[in-house]
């Protein structure tokens, strides 16, 4: 990515209204430096959450469209903005926003043009964008456990291609989401890049400060602050779209799902956020990794069959025990199929999934190859049947086109709290929790009880959309949805995206869904359409000075 530096003015943002600590929920919200002690700089938050236009460098990037194109952009780009007026850690709670100003050398104006909202989260990890040199640049980061593996994000390719069925992102933190802010940002689009806190975030007293329900109070608190600053920041506020993969898909779900309820009042006010709405038009999802307390469950449902990669077979009396409980949690979701399909049970959803996804995604990957190519695909692929142009087959031979399951069981509240999400749960000094009592009951570190800490319910329900969608429909979430999945992701269950969008769908929602055929965790295969359907769905049309 070529940037040309042309002008760069400082600001300043008020730190704090106050110094000290206030708890929240078990999480410490107190003034943080960015290696996590505790920051004695304070000022009054009167006016210090006011966007400052003229506060910018001028930068330029090619940027290599889907169709193999390249546009030259000229932007606008203020980096590292502290977006709420006591942080707890100024530097993931900050964002970047990039403007365009000038494509292919015509001026363009993007006061009224889609905010496009991309979170770069991956594992539930910390993200920061305050070392980005330009867009797409933020960083996330992924460990082990219960989350995808990865390097964190570092500057992001200027290519925003995607060739047919190619995984456009490698590490599942930054590539699907550099593809959509550069194509965005050529469109015309404003693109804002939230940084966040993530789980394994510790002060000087061990405490970990990035433990749910950081993350999304943060995202939430960016958000606010975009609002506020209406007329200020360019852009459309009323038009802000989310984007997130894994992780980052769950909170951009979560986001949608979830906007102005009350329940994250008290942790916006002990942060300082804007007082502003938190709702956002639409919500882009790559392979969201939530509804973490059912996940267990799902992933047995979908995957049990499966051996790990190692050829071992998990051990078949847990993972019977999590789909029995499966069975019991979708019976009680009620949620319509698309398509006309009917309610949802784990009797009938190997049949939903192959009818309403599974075969047309095959279908369309078979049909976009040449006549050899694809009567090699098939001579390789037996267990599918090509007859009048479309692609066939069972559940089973779906599951044994697949292979290896990539995770363990339970593979999200793991026994000995290894997971990720175990981690994600943990509460002051304590760096890991379990939050099912199924996990709790046969926990093999000594942690005992019969239910999970009193404080879980809560937390699970403030990372949770379904509880937004299912539970009590939330009336300010949004109402259009993207979300893919590749078909080859075992790093969850392909009910999760699906319940999801049946859930929105059941309420009326607007859902554009569908997977990507033998792609793995991360794949963002259709990145150009996504920046068509915010268009389509905004209405937004292009102003060219």
């Amino acid at each position: 990515m070529k940037h040309r530096a042309v002008k760069r003015r400082s600001v300043v943002l008020g730190i704090g209204a106050t110094a000290g600590v206030a708890a929240v929920g078990g999480i410490a919200l107190s003034a943080q430096a960015s290696d996590g002690t505790s920051s004695s700089s304070s000022s009054s938050a009167t006016g210090s959450l006011v966007f400052d236009p003229d506060a910018y460098t001028e930068l330029t990037t090619t940027v290599t469209d889907t169709a193999g194109d390249d546009h030259e952009v000229t932007y606008h780009f203020w980096k590292a903005i502290t977006y709420v007026a006591a942080p707890v850690d100024e530097k993931y709670q900050s964002l970047n926003v990039s403007v365009p100003v000038e494509i292919d050398g015509t001026a363009v104006d993007a006061s009224d043009a889609p905010i496009l909202f991309a979170n770069s989260v991956g594992g539930y990890m910390p993200s920061s964008v305050a070392d980005a040199t330009g867009i797409g640049a933020g960083g996330g980061g992924m460990t082990g456990g219960g989350a995808p593996g990865g390097a964190p994000t570092g500057s992001a390719s200027a290519s925003a291609s995607a060739a047919p069925n190619a995984n456009a992102n490698t590490n599942a933190t930054g590539g699907a989401l550099s593809s959509n802010q550069l194509l965005a940002l050529a469109a015309g689009y404003v693109v804002v890049e939230p940084g966040a806190r993530g789980r394994t975030l510790t002060n000087s007293a061990g405490e970990y400060y990035g433990v749910a329900p950081a993350a999304i109070v943060d995202l939430k608190a960016a958000v606010r602050y975009v609002r506020a600053n209406k007329g200020r920041i360019p852009g459309d506020t009323d038009r802000i779209v989310s984007a997130g993969t894994s992780a980052g898909g769950a909170l951009s779900s979560l986001l949608g799902a979830s906007g102005d309820s009350p329940l994250y009042d008290t942790y916006l006010k002990a942060l300082g956020a804007a007082d502003a709405s938190d709702a956002i038009f639409a919500t882009g999802a790559w392979c969201p990794i939530t509804d973490l307390e059912h996940a267990d469950g799902a992933y047995e449902w979908n995957w049990g069959a499966n051996a790990l990669g190692t050829g071992e077979q998990v051990d078949r009396t847990v993972s019977k025990a999590l789909r029995s409980q499966f069975a019991e949690y979708q019976a009680s979701l009620k949620v319509k199929g698309l398509g006309g399909f009917g309610t949802l049970t784990a009797r009938n959803y190997d049949e939903y999934l192959v009818e309403q996804y599974l075969e047309p995604s095959a279908t369309t990957y078979l049909a976009a190859l040449s006549d050899a190519d694809r009567a090699t695909y098939l001579a390789a692929n037996t267990f599918i049947t090509w007859e009048n142009d479309r692609a066939t087959f069972s559940w089973d031979d779906f599951l044994t086109h697949v292979g290896a399951r990539k995770k363990t069981v339970p593979a999200f509240d793991a026994f000995d709290l290894s997971t990720g999400e175990n981690n994600l749960f943990g509460k002051g000094t304590t760096q890991a929790r379990h939050f099912t009592a199924y996990g709790l009951k046969n926990d093999t570190t000594g942690v005992t009880g019969k239910r999970p800490a009193g404080d879980i319910p809560e937390v699970l329900r403030l990372m949770n959309p379904m509880y937004f969608l299912v539970d009590k429909p939330n009336p300010g979430r949004t109402k259009h949805w993207w979300i893919r999945l590749g078909t080859n992701d075992s790093d969850t269950s392909h009910t999760v995206s699906a319940n999801l969008a049946a859930a929105a769908h059941t309420l009326g929602d607007d859902v554009n869904h569908l997977y990507y055929w033998d792609q793995g965790h991360g794949a963002n295969t259709d990145p150009g359409d996504f920046i068509t359907w915010i268009a389509k769905v905004t209405g937004h049309k292009s102003r060219k000075r």
